[in-house]
């Protein structure tokens, strides 16, 4: 097997029938063999029965795992990782925003060049609204300032990358996973290619600013500690400032008999020191909650069923 798709899926009941016959269409010349990995997230349309019609029509190498529940894109992208079997491994969106020709002019420049493991995508030029893309363009600053790592701003999980780096991706078995992290944390040799992202099919994306937002923070604390040191600093650096004021109350009531301040001060001084507190408590907290969860040892997903070409279905099943 040459390549393996990885198509990640939540509620892309109409999607999925679509980018299906785009795929075949892409791929309906190419002499190699290819396998396309549908992940079901959990959807709560019909995805699911959607891809089982897939799957009958049996024009192609398709592979389904159903989750039981929706464990979130990045658990699905490791799922679609531990099933390829392809030399070569691709991820794509279902919703045709990218184009899967593109999939063949990566795996060609691949192809042509040995010194280069992965092939990914950005956006030059985002057709999002101004306060999404100045907020999107912010984040890379402060990741890129925050951590050791290349973040390349646009970057998207649109790439195909060699089997080496699949298989170091999987052995990556954090349960707090940040794909574009961990892309670069890996290394290997990653050339990048501008695209333009096309209208989605049908549907709305999936993700709000409040799940951006998350996810961005959970990026940051998955491969900085900045924070925790921010914390410390910002402590010492308060502490340093309360023995400067100490000696000027001092000097003000021995050497000027300068009535100092107490209610209004005393009040402020607990609610700015208060604040810092609990502020660096909860950096903490959120530290020490990925770990509790991480220690746990759970799986990064469950797979209720899968459904593969290298097993078939009986024929009760393909008429459902």
């Amino acid at each position: 097997m040459k390549l393996s798709i990885i198509v990640p899926c939540y509620n892309e009941e109409d999607n999925v029938l679509i980018f299906y016959d785009a795929i075949k269409n892409a791929f309906s010349n190419v002499s190699f063999s290819y396998e396309v990995i549908f992940i079901n997230d959990g959807s709560e349309d019909d995805t699911f029965k959607n891809l089982k019609k897939i799957y009958a029509q049996g024009s192609i190498n398709i592979k389904i795992i159903n989750f039981s529940r929706n464990f979130g894109k990045e658990s699905a992208i490791y799922a679609g990782l531990v099933e390829s079997k392809g030399d070569f491994v691709s991820i794509i969106d279902a919703d045709l925003q990218q184009n899967p020709k593109l999939i063949l002019d990566m795996v060609d420049f691949l192809d042509k060049n040995d010194n280069y493991d992965c092939v990914a995508t950005f956006q030059e030029q985002r057709k999002e609204g101004k306060s999404l893309v100045f907020f999107k363009n912010t984040f890379y600053k402060v990741i890129n300032k925050l951590t050791d790592l290349d973040f390349v701003n646009g970057a998207s999980d649109f790439r195909t990358f060699r089997r080496s780096m699949a298989d170091s991706l999987i052995n990556m078995s954090e349960y707090h996973r940040f794909s574009k992290g961990l892309f670069s944390w890996v290394g290997f040799n990653t050339h990048y290619i501008p695209y333009q992202a096309d209208e989605r099919a049908c549907g709305n994306s999936k993700w709000s600013f409040r799940k951006l937002f998350k996810y961005a923070i959970d990026g940051i604390m998955a491969f900085s500690t900045t924070p925790l040191r921010l914390s410390s600093f910002i402590g010492m650096f308060t502490a340093v400032l309360s023995v400067f004021y100490l000696i000027f109350v001092i000097i003000q009531k021995l050497c000027f008999s300068i009535a100092v301040p107490g209610y209004a001060t005393i009040v402020v001084l607990i609610l700015f020191l208060g604040g810092l507190q609990l502020s660096a408590l909860g950096i903490i907290g959120e530290y020490l909650a990925k770990i509790y969860i991480q220690s746990k040892g759970r799986p990064i997903y469950i797979a209720k069923e899968i459904i593969s070409y290298e097993d078939g279905l009986d024929l009760d099943d393909k008429n459902d």
